[in-house]
């Protein structure tokens, strides 16, 4: 499991990255000995986790899933049941095991971090990012030279065009974009980059944008019949 750890003045900021599932998993804490809060965990790598909060002395209070995941199953729920801290997730989301449901412009608080929340559907129906200063966490929105497929779980080109153009887009183009996914091997990028260089955003119209997503002619990801009908009850380990 690749990791990378930065400790900014009065912040910890941990990106991990499962290799199964090519998805990354946030740990944002205001410094050590402090709250912290995770964002998409991934089941198998809970234990990690919790190792990862206890070499610096975190306690976790917050986990958030940015969406319904189809292609793992989250550990929002099996870390809440060995650590009662609240689990977040958007107002659209279909989860059962959801603490706290927030919308549109609401803040996410942890110590001096604050998350502001962003509904940005598209790749489903149910799709959040979260904005924290000058850096956003776009789960299967916006990735690094893609976007998330819109051809399942009520997802839809239109709505994600829109997400895309009237809001993540919007934000000043040094905003470092930090995605849920990537298959190639980056880590981030920035609002500036992917306007400029993502082949999917080169577009003139939101009819070109529907036309690209609707030809992708994606399989399915392997884990979809598993993973969703999981993800949406909340199972832990010990249920799958």
């Amino acid at each position: 499991m690749m990791q990378f750890l930065i400790i900014f003045k009065s912040m910890i900021f941990k990106q991990l990255f499962d290799n199964k599932s090519s998805t990354y998993t946030y740990i944002l804490a205001s410094d050590k000995g402090r709250e912290a809060l995770i964002i998409d965990p991934v089941i198998e790598h809970t234990n990690k986790y919790l190792n990862v909060l206890s070499e610096l002395d975190l306690k976790l209070v917050k986990v958030i899933d940015t969406h319904i995941h189809a292609d793992h199953v989250t550990g929002l729920n099996e870390l809440s049941k060995k650590t009662n801290c609240t689990k977040i997730m958007g107002e659209k989301s279909k989860s059962e095991v959801v603490d706290l449901h927030v919308k549109e412009d609401d803040k996410i608080k942890i110590d001096n971090i604050e998350l502001k929340v962003i509904y940005t559907p598209g790749h489903t129906d149910c799709s959040y990012s979260y904005l924290m200063n000058d850096r956003v966490f776009t789960g299967d929105t916006l990735l690094i030279n893609g976007t998330g497929r819109t051809d399942f779980q009520n997802g839809s080109a239109k709505d994600q065009y829109d997400s895309l153009f009237n809001k993540i887009l919007k934000l000043p183009e040094n905003t470092v974009v930090l995605p849920a996914h990537d298959y190639n091997g980056k880590t981030s990028s920035t609002i500036g980059n992917e306007i400029k260089n993502n082949p999917r955003l080169q577009v003139d119209s939101v009819d070109q944008y529907i036309e690209i997503m609707n030809n992708l002619n994606l399989a399915n990801p392997k884990m979809m019949d598993i993973a969703v009908p999981a993800n949406v009850k909340g199972l832990t380990t010990d249920q799958l």
